[in-house]
This record gives structure tokens, C-alpha cells and sequence, in this order.
């Protein structure tokens, strides 16, 4: 059977098309595929497969598989037939955006840093990369301006495919060894890779690529990468959660962080006032307590700190066991303390985990878990059995 004719490559880009229907066969619920020429560029390198319709049918894939592309349809195509295909430009040009900008900002680090692009992937809302070395983030905020610069030069992208020779004479970033015929991006002043996704004419149709985040991952660098579109888009997000967070502390965008940081301080003093607060009804409530044996007690809205506290408070008062529950939307919060530690409380932690689907666990005299559920009567029981034994 013929090979494809790889239309995806072409600048400008194909929008529609027309071809030969080669085969289909049904797969599962969907239709595999394959025509005499697409524009459908198939998932590769990183790169998504495009999106659009194949003859009135929806394309819900495209793979290359053995020299075959095959494009995944929600409905069959007549064999022999020619149908027109029609590309989401929308999706295309932004896979091209950010594939292109990636290059620019890889060969970059390259350049910069000798690092090498171990790891790239496009998704929905950015893209990751993946470095070979550490980087520290002064060299990366350097990378990124001198990325911007090329961009913004508007220097042509040139894609060349080059034999198994001419390769011999090149010097170009590729992840594994490669014989021609093989496809070679270049973009002056940045980059040359061997790839074999789509890109753009001109660099200055990235726009701009920007590191929105990184950490450290493995032996070097995750970034996560915005180019063109999605970098305006991800600016405008910020803005907005900027001006929510200035409009609820009254605050202008130029003295945000320091509104921020007002705020955090008064709710610290604050926090620590209802701590020592907290304390005096702790100690008021153990003295109040006049029952007799362990001490056991639901109280609702206490937080793990604040059941750890009120259970130290009756350990000031009273020996013996201390067994205080807090249920909540999450379940139930639960600390077992023995003041004067003579009774290794780890079994009955387990019991309780068993019983009410809990975790949790300590030391011999302290532990404290939580509850996927609860019932205070049998966990009582439960607690004055265990003591009996």
C-alpha cells in the first residue's frame, strides 16, 4: 500500500484537504483510517494529534504506526472514496506555538547551561520540560529573556530533511541516534534539533514564552512553559486572581504583597489569642470535670492541635485515660492520652481504626487518628472493655 502523503509538514499550514479513503476498519466503538495524503498531523515528539473532521466524521485521533498514520473516527468512511478533511486551526496553531517556543527556549538552555531536553510534553493548559542538569532560577529567568529576544528578532524557521551524509556534517540536539532521511528545525541564533513535530514560519509568531513554574525533578529541572496565546491567557488569569485578592484586602495592585503580609500578621496574633483562650477553657473545663474513671468526651470544631491541648489540660488534673473525639465534615478526629503513661493505649488505637475505618497511631501513652465514621456509644464501650482487660 502506498505511504501517506504528509501534508502537515507544508507551509502555511493545510487547512483542508482532499484524499483517497486507503482503508477503515472498525475498532472498539471507533473507526480506524488511512488515507492516500493528511494534514492531520499524527501524535508525536511531544506534540499533540490535531483535531477536526474527515469527511463529515470527527477526528478523535491520529497515530503513526509501522509507516502508517491512521486517524481514529467516531464513524466508518467508504473505502475508495474521497472525502475533504478540515483541521481545528485553532488547536493546531496553538500546538505549533508552543512546540515551536519550546525549541527556542531548549536550545537556549543548551547553549546556556548544556542541557539537554530529557522530557516534553504539551498539555491542555502548558507545557513541561524536562532538563538533564540542575538550573539554578537566576539562569533561568536568563535563559528565558535571551528565548524572548530570539523571538522577538523574527528570524525564519527553517525544517529540512537531510540523508544519513549530510547528518554526518551537522551538529544538531537529538535524543537518540539518527539515521536519514531525518528532519532537522532550525531556528538561527537558538536552536538546531532534529524533530518531527510542526512549528511555526517566523519566531515572532510564538509571541512569547514564559517559565510560569519549575522545580527540581530528578536529576534536573521540571518547567512548566506558557508560549503565545496561552502566555496572554495565563497573564490575564493572574490579573484576575490579583485584582480579587486586592478588591477583598482593599488594596491596590502596587501594595498587594504588603497587604498580604498584614493580613498573615494579624491573623497570627489572632490565632494566638484564641490558642491562649482556648487553654483557659481547657483548664476550666478538666477542673469542672467531676465524673468518675476515664475521661471521655465529644467536642465539636476542635482541630487535632486543639484535642492534643484540652486532653494535656485533664492530664494536669486527673490520671488515667483521656479519650477526646471532634467529629467533622471529614470525619472524626480522636486523641487517647494517659497523663502518667501506664497503659499502652496502641491497641486500642487499632481497635478503633478496625471498628470505625480509622488511621492513626503514637506511643504507648499518647495516640491520636481519624475516623471515617463514628459512634460515641460504642466507641465507649469499646474503651471501658478495653480497660477492664
Amino acid at each position: 500500500m502506498p505511504q501517506t502523503e504528509k501534508l502537515f509538514y507544508q507551509q502555511p499550514p493545510v487547512q483542508q484537504f482532499s484524499a483517497q479513503v486507503l482503508s477503515c476498519r472498525q475498532e472498539g466503538e471507533s473507526f480506524l483510517a488511512e488515507l492516500s495524503a493528511t494534514a492531520f498531523f499524527p501524535e508525536g515528539g511531544g506534540q499533540p494529534a490535531d483535531r477536526g473532521t474527515l469527511g463529515g466524521r470527527q477526528v478523535l485521533d491520529v497515530q503513526e504506526t509501522g509507516g502508517c498514520i491512521l486517524h481514529r473516527l467516531d464513524g466508518p468512511l467508504p473505502v475508495g472514496s474521497t472525502v475533504k478533511g478540515c483541521l481545528d486551526m485553532a488547536f493546531r496553531w496553538d500546538a505549533t506555538q508552543q512546540h515551536s517556543g519550546e525549541h527556542i527556549l531548549s536550545g537556549t538552555l543548551h547553549e546556556m547551561f548544556g542541557a539537554e531536553n530529557v522530557g516534553f510534553h504539551i498539555g491542555a493548559d502548558y507545557l513541561t520540560m524536562d532538563t538533564s542538569c540542575p538550573i539554578s532560577d537566576e539562569g533561568l529567568l536568563a535563559a528565558e529573556q535571551r528565548a524572548n529576544q530570539v523571538i522577538w528578532q523574527d528570524v525564519p524557521i527553517q525544517a529540512v530533511w537531510h540523508t544519513k551524509e549530510e547528518l554526518a556534517a551537522l551538529t544538531y540536539r537529538s535524543k537518540k541516534e539518527l539515521e536519514g532521511p531525518v528532519r532537522i528545525v532550525t531556528v538561527p541564533g537558538a536552536d538546531c534539533c532534529a524533530c518531527c513535530g510542526t512549528h511555526v514560519q517566523r519566531t515572532g509568531q510564538v509571541g512569547q514564552v514564559k517559565i510560569i513554574d519549575w522545580h527540581n525533578y530528578k536529576q534536573g529541572v521540571r518547567l512548566f512553559v506558557v508560549c503565545g496565546g496561552r502566555a496572554l491567557r495565563a497573564f490575564e488569569e493572574r490579573r484576575q486572581r490579583c485584582a480579587a485578592i486586592g478588591s477583598s484586602l482593599s488594596a491596590k495592585f502596587e501594595t498587594l504583597a504588603q497587604a498580604v503580609d498584614r493580613q498573615k500578621s494579624e491573623l497570627e496574633t489572632a490565632r494566638y489569642r484564641v490558642v491562649q483562650l482556648e487553654n483557659e477553657l481547657f483548664s476550666q473545663k478538666a477542673a469542672a470535670f467531676t465524673k468518675e474513671g476515664p475521661v471521655i468526651l465529644q467536642e465539636e470544631g476542635l482541630e487535632p492541635d486543639g484535642l492534643r491541648r484540652l486532653a494535656a489540660a485533664f492530664g494536669q488534673v486527673r490520671p488515667g485515660l483521656c479519650a477526646l473525639f471532634s467529629p467533622g465534615e471529614n470525619g472524626c478526629a480522636y486523641v487517647l492520652a494517659d497523663a502518667f503513661g501506664g497503659t499502652d493505649l496502641r491497641p486500642l488505637c487499632r481497635q478503633l481504626n478496625q471498628t470505625f475505618d480509622g488511621r492513626g497511631g503514637g506511643k504507648p501513652g499518647f495516640v491520636q487518628g481519624s475516623l471515617a465514621r463514628f459512634d460515641l456509644t460504642a466507641a465507649e464501650n469499646m474503651i471501658r472493655e478495653f480497660l477492664k482487660q
